[in-house]
Parts: structure tokens; sequence; C-alpha cells
């Protein structure tokens, strides 16, 4: 079992950052690829960014692509999501999600473990 707890949402203005954390336990966090997924009100839950066991290889969709950055730090278990000129149409619950081996890491249901989420609202 993996568990993991995001951190780090709020209320932002447009143009803003945000930096969100997911704290990993339970299993050796870096045979873990690690994503983000997000959930906008009325919306399907799509995919944001998402990272390689070490970091080198990294995966973006294109309506965050140079704005957001994923990184990870394995000795602190911890993958970030750090969120530059947000707009309010990233307004989401945004999620963590592992898997040892994701056969397509852009896809949420190769992904096995979940966390809870944190919100995160962009006000216009």
């Amino acid at each position: 079992q993996v568990q993991l707890v995001e951190s780090g949402g709020g209320l932002v203005q447009a143009g803003g950052s945000l930096r969100l954390s997911c704290a990993a336990s339970g299993r050796t966090f870096n045979n873990y690829y690690m994503g983000w997924f997000r959930q906008g009100p009325g919306k399907e839950r799509e995919f944001v960014a998402a990272i390689s066991w070490s970091g080198g290889s990294t995966y973006y969709a294109d309506s965050v692509k140079g704005r957001f950055t994923i990184s990870r730090d394995n000795a602190k278990n911890t993958v970030y999501l750090q969120m530059n000129s947000l707009k309010p149409e990233d307004t989401a619950v945004y999620y963590c999600a592992s898997d040892l081996r994701p056969a397509r890491p852009r896809v949420g249901t190769e992904y096995e473990y979940w966390g809870q989420g944190t919100q995160v609202t962009v006000s216009s």
C-alpha cells in the first residue's frame, strides 16, 4: 500500500503561483512513477503532469506546458507541482497518483494509488 497526502492548494488570483506537494508513505517512493491529475467543476478528471522514478522523464498536458513544473525529492518521499501563471480554468481539485510501471503515464487508470486531493481556486 502507498498512502498519498496532497497539500498546498488554496485561492490565488489569476497570474499567481502555487506549489502543490504530495507526501508518500508505505512503500519505496523511488520505485514509483508519480502523476498529478485534476478535476474541475462539472468536468472529467484530466492528466496534468507525471514524472518517472528518477525524475529523468517528465510529461505534461498541453494546457499546462510551460507554466507547470513537476519535480520529486526521493529523499523526502515527496513530489511537487509548481504552478505559475495560473488561469481561472486551472481551478480544480488536484490529485496525486502513483504506480510502479504505468504503461501510459498520462492515463489515470494506469495508476493504482491516489490521494484525497487538494482544492485549487484561481480567481479572475
